[in-house]
Order: structure tokens, then C-alpha cells, then sequence
């Protein structure tokens, strides 16, 4: 069996999370090797549209805070 047909058959044994996953990661592989790189900012706006058309929820300003405060230790009072 070939390299090719080996990652096909592994590929579809996948549930459909995880194919997309190893597309994503196929995608950076060929952006990353790619001579004509996409800036930061343009890929960043390729990563929001994308997850804005799969329907996941983007997370506003104070989601945003609440999660980083989590992450670091708990929730404190906000200074406005």
C-alpha cells in the first residue's frame, strides 16, 4: 500500500472532528512550505471566517477576559 493509500484509509477511519483536524494541520504544513506566505493577519481572518461559517460561537470582550482570568488562576473583580 502506498504512503497515499495509507493515509486515506487512516484518514477515513476518523471521526469527521478529527478528519477536519488533520486537514487544518495539512493546510498549515502547505502554508508553512508555501514560498508565497500569507501574512499573520490575513490568516488569522481566514481562522475567523472559518470558524465563523462552521457556526461556533466567537466569544465577545468579556468572554474574553472571564476566560483568560479562569485560565490564570479564577475569576477577580474587574477595574472599569
Amino acid at each position: 500500500m502506498s504512503s497515499e493509500q495509507e493515509l486515506l484509509t487512516k484518514w477515513r477511519s476518523l471521526p469527521q472532528e478529527k478528519q477536519e483536524e488533520v486537514l487544518d494541520f495539512v493546510e498549515f504544513l502547505g502554508l508553512k512550505n508555501s514560498a508565497n506566505k500569507v501574512s499573520l493577519g490575513e490568516r488569522l481572518q481566514q481562522i475567523r471566517t472559518r470558524i465563523v461559517a462552521s457556526g461556533k460561537h466567537l466569544l465577545d470582550e468579556d468572554e474574553i477576559e472571564k476566560e483568560l482570568a479562569s485560565r490564570r488562576g479564577g475569576l477577580q473583580g474587574r477595574e472599569e
